[in-house]
């Protein structure tokens, strides 16, 4: 929840913790209070992705880099039509951004769609404590929305948890719509919106395939009707434990043996549609700098993430489940989080990141050419 105004550059703020901790600082962008969940993204570059990224609905983002708004805000490189991030945390905002293709500020965007910010603050401090606490519900309150402390922090309990939340909905597309493929058209596939972002059509459209973007409330009815080769589950926010209807969507797709291929909140999504469970991790995983190993190939890939969830599926056997072998295909050398699963008796797999890497490192691009194998298989 957010409200603001604008123009009142530079007023005071603070950022509220649930557990009571405040830092001060200025206002950065509108100027007034917002609520979400505050969490840390640790990518140096893509503030402009990050921010229209749907899977960041509610949440009050911390930018670890130290100084945010260089290269401004342009009108090409945004992942969506708008900016999702309840609120933003930065320590020092440029004061002039600098980049041929910036069209205005990152201060300037922010008030222009009035998401309050905070910056000045020791954001180090704040990342420290959110990893030894946890990601937690936060506030932001700038200029006549400040009020005593003991006020503020009530009003910041007052708020839903991330636990329980369903948003996917929220950030879907509510029309179908097609992204044609570029150059001859080799393939089509159905993506379930649930918070896709712009570069996932678009990698696959590179690749020769037709992509209809459908509503995250669309029906078997509706995916069958473009006749397509393949099924893609986009990433998406919230918590996956409240995605029954993707799930039944997913469940009949495995059903019909179609394609499948599902990123960040498809890949919990066909964790559940294959038995398992999910939890909210502590604190999550969020940046461009998260080392994945690929168990197929046991290669490391560099990689972009945006996940506070994750699949609670065995790391060390393969698993029996009702469409047949599964297993657990990549995992985070960091903590050891499932980061993908594959299915070994049908075409269907998933990850947890985000191969689109719009912002973030190529590593896994590879991901889409082996969405693009599967459905040659299936048509051979």
């Amino acid at each position: 929840m957010t409200t603001s105004t604008r123009g009142a550059s530079k007023a005071p703020a603070v950022l509220v913790l649930e557990d009571g901790r405040i830092f001060r600082g200025r206002s950065y962008g509108a100027v007034g209070e917002t609520f979400g969940e505050a969490v840390f993204s640790t990518g140096m570059t893509g503030y402009q992705e990050t921010l229209t990224d749907p899977s960041y609905d509610r949440q009050i983002v911390v930018a670890t880099a130290p100084q945010i708004g260089n290269t401004g805000w342009n009108d090409e490189d945004a992942e969506s039509s708008r900016i999702w991030v309840s609120g933003y945390v930065v320590r020092d905002p440029a004061r002039v951004p600098s980049n041929w293709r910036a069209k205005r500020s990152l201060d300037d965007e922010l008030v222009a769609q009035n998401i309050v910010g905070i910056s000045g603050i020791d954001t180090r401090a704040l990342t420290r404590h959110l990893r030894e606490r946890g990601s937690m519900r936060a506030g932001i309150f700038s200029g006549e929305a400040i009020a005593a402390e003991p006020e503020l922090v009530g009003r910041v309990q007052a708020q839903p948890h991330m636990k329980g939340a369903s948003l996917y909905e929220e950030v879907a597309t509510k029309e179908a719509y097609v992204v044609p493929a570029v150059g001859e058209k080799k393939y089509t596939v159905a993506a379930i919106d649930l918070g896709i972002k712009g570069m996932t059509p678009h990698r696959m459209a590179e690749r020769g395939i037709e992509v209809h973007v459908l509503p995250a409330t669309a029906t078997e009815e509706d995916v069958y009707a473009v006749d397509p080769d393949g099924v893609f589950f986009s990433n998406g926010p919230g918590d996956p434990a409240t995605a029954d209807g993707p799930v039944a969507l997913m469940t009949a797709v495995l059903e019909r043996r179609t394609p499948l291929f599902g990123i960040c909140f498809g890949n919990q999504i066909l964790g559940r549609a294959l038995g398992f469970g999910t939890y909210k991790l502590k604190y999550g995983h969020r940046g461009i700098n998260q080392p994945v190993q690929d168990r197929t190939t046991g290669k490391v890939e560099v990689t972009a993430h945006n996940h506070g969830f994750a699949v609670d599926a065995p790391l060390d056997k393969v698993s029996e489940t009702k469409f047949g072998r599964a297993e657990v295909s990549h995992v985070c050398l960091n903590d050891d989080v499932v980061e993908g699963l594959q299915l070994l008796d049908q075409p269907a797999f998933s990850v947890q990141y985000h191969p689109e890497a719009a912002a973030g490192p190529h590593d896994a691009a590879y991901l889409f050419d082996r969405f693009v194998s599967l459905m040659e298989g299936q048509r051979a």
